[in-house]
């Protein structure tokens, strides 16, 4: 299993497990936090449930920069593609390019493994070049979900033609967002946010989805420089 697909149901998981244990609380507090739970399991379900999905979702950046977010079943593998650089990760090896340059620089380090977290970290990386992932979303709604000063207001609409369910959240205390605005499709996938997480300011629009991969996106950019650092394999 991937590692984008581990990261999406480990921190499903954590939702659950997080909101169970938090029983002592008045009958109010406890309706509050039901009522996030709710809102977070079906965003979270919906973002899940895209890990079974096949797609390429296109996303109009700040500045008329763009990204892409690009999944496929057969072989398992998933691709990021933001300004300056590019991740993808697969059975074999997460690639990490940086395109900024004359020339591209590729580093391949071993996929990350079951229940890892350096996975959720390698996102959160690229907050600072413009592109917000769905497990870092699914952190913020988490985080929304367990703060009870924590406003949250829902609406739905349409996002690149696709039914979408948003969320504006505000007031977070200890978060790595004190407040933001996302929009999940039907399908499960990022519909928009805007938000500032961890001083980066986000705004990410989706502007096109399609059921299909272009297979080119999975591989190295064209006379990239390569540092290989998985470790060797032992027989």
């Amino acid at each position: 299993m991937p590692a984008v697909s581990l990261s999406l149901r480990v921190l499903t998981g954590a939702i659950i497990t997080a909101l169970t244990i938090s029983g002592c609380q008045t009958l109010d507090d406890a309706g509050r936090v039901i009522g996030r739970a709710d809102l977070v399991n079906d965003l979270a379900a919906r973002l899940d449930r895209s890990n079974e999905l096949t797609y390429s979702a296109d996303y109009q950046l700040p500045g008329g920069r763009t990204a892409s977010i690009s999944q496929s079943q057969d072989p398992l593998r998933a691709a990021y593609v933001y300004p300056g650089g590019k991740l993808t990760v697969t059975a074999d090896a997460t690639m990490e390019c940086d395109t900024g340059g004359k020339k591209p620089t590729c580093t391949l380090t071993a996929p990350p493994a079951p229940n890892s977290k350096p996975a959720v970290t390698v996102y959160s990386e690229m907050n600072k070049r413009g592109l917000v992932t769905p497990p870092v979303v699914v952190g913020l709604l988490t985080a929304a979900a367990l703060d009870p000063e924590a406003v949250i207001k829902q609406n739905d609409t349409t996002v690149a033609g696709r039914h979408a369910t948003c969320v504006r959240v505000q007031g977070l205390s200890d978060a790595a967002a004190s407040a933001f605005d996302a929009c999940i499709t039907s399908e499960g996938t990022l519909g928009s946010f805007t938000g500032t997480v961890d001083g980066a300011d986000l705004e990410v629009t989706m502007s096109r989805y399609r059921e299909a991969v272009e297979t080119g996106v999975f591989e190295m950019p064209v006379g990239a420089g390569v540092v290989d650092r998985r470790p060797t394999q032992q027989e």
